[in-house]
């Protein structure tokens, strides 16, 4: 096991015994990129912050059941995955009604090393950066799901897996259906 995981799966091992101390570090740790992740799942803010501490809770009320037979962010993020699922199932009706240019999708903007960037180029920017946001929020939410996993949490195909209770085929089969309707409406942006 890697550092990282060891350590996870300590403080984890350690919350079960009780220690409190060991929840704030892992709450410290890892709340962050899960509200990042959330909240690129649910496009707002208060609600991933509410969904981050639902998911907070779940893991301490499970922690007599917890053991460290997978990673502890595979756990984590399957949690937070379910929650966000079933969010965007219960709100579809509320969400549908909302205005796409309302939303934003990463909630902060990268910072990209530019020499003189002009001002027609970052307007352009900006507006391919909301097309690619409004393909990714019109998947289907499994697909999306597996897609913001992939590519912004950086996880492998079997912790995708993991996390959303299927198979690594399954994955596979969501990512290159995302990714195939992503090419087709994103194609004059290629160009």
């Amino acid at each position: 096991m890697t550092p990282a995981i060891e350590i996870d799966s300590d403080l984890m091992l350690r919350v079960k015994d009780g220690d409190m101390q060991c929840f704030e570090n892992l709450l410290e740790r890892h709340r962050t990129p899960l509200v990042h992740f959330l909240f690129r799942m649910v496009h707002n803010h208060g609600v991933a912050e509410e969904l981050a501490q639902e998911v907070f809770l779940r893991v301490y009320c499970s922690r007599q059941n917890y053991k460290p037979s997978a990673k502890f962010t595979t756990w984590l993020y399957r949690i937070a995955t379910n929650l966000a699922l079933n969010w965007l199932r219960d709100k579809r009706r509320e969400r549908m009604e909302e205005s796409l240019d309302a939303v934003t999708l990463l909630g902060f903007r990268r910072q990209v090393a530019d020499s003189a960037p002009t001002v027609h180029h970052d307007i352009l920017k900006r507006e391919h950066m909301d097309e690619i946001k409004q393909a990714i929020f019109s998947l289907p939410d499994r697909q999306k799901a597996a897609v913001l996993m992939h590519k912004y949490e950086e996880m492998d195909y079997w912790q995708i897996a993991e996390s959303m209770g299927c198979s690594m085929t399954t994955v596979k089969a969501l990512l290159f259906r995302a990714y195939t309707t992503l090419r087709t409406r994103l194609a004059h942006i290629a160009k």
